[in-house]
């Protein structure tokens, strides 16, 4: 049994202790979880960090993008199709709660990748249409919902946020500047005539 299956038992536990009839109390215990599942993340991002080869790094976070925006779309249409609002009560039904989770954590580990690994995700996220709706989607869920309401969480959903709407102008930039390049060598080329001091 792994950390993450473990803090879930954990909340599985507390809520059938609480009888889970304070939907305040239920998130408060998730939140908990929440920043443990958080430290998980990190450390995974940690030693992804500390892989020297590139091309391994693009590697892992293609299946790890791939994987990631699966899980927020499927949670997605979990939550939409049960009508659970994200500044609703949290979530009684196991199925919902695992949704509402995916959705969150997701959200925030995608946040951190884009911020460590910006060129990278770049890449990526640029080449699927889907994602942009799916994780500004994600971002408004978690704004909602009072999970990251306090601390780094908040500056970092507004930090990735933010990244999103940098990746389309950044690619703009650089697609402009790329052009006025080919342009300036466009017009180097071809014949020059140049004086030098031992021609006169």
């Amino acid at each position: 049994m792994d950390l993450s299956q473990f803090c879930a038992f954990c909340l599985m536990l507390m809520l059938a202790n609480t009888g889970a009839s304070d939907p305040d109390q239920s998130l408060e215990i998730y939140k908990k979880l929440f920043a443990v599942k958080r430290k998980d993340q990190m450390k995974a991002l940690k030693s992804l960090v500390e892989l020297n080869d590139v091309h391994q790094q693009y590697k892992i976070i293609e299946v790890m993008l791939k994987g990631l925006f699966k899980v927020l779309e499927d949670s997605r249409a979990v939550l939409l199709a049960a009508d659970v609002f994200p500044d609703g009560p949290f979530p009684e039904d196991e199925k919902l709660k695992d949704a509402f989770s995916h959705v969150v954590e997701n959200t925030a580990f995608f946040g951190d990748v884009v911020l460590r690994f910006p060129k990278i995700v770049h890449h990526y996220f640029d080449r699927n249409s889907n994602w942009n709706h799916l994780i500004r989607w994600g971002i408004s869920f978690c704004n909602q919902t009072g999970v990251f309401d306090q601390g780094t969480y908040s500056q970092l959903l507004g930090l990735s946020f933010q990244d999103t709407d940098l990746f389309q102008k950044a690619l703009k930039e650089e697609e402009r500047r790329r052009r006025k390049e080919e342009k300036r060598k466009e017009i180097r080329k071809g014949p020059r005539i140049s004086r030098s001091r031992s021609e006169l």
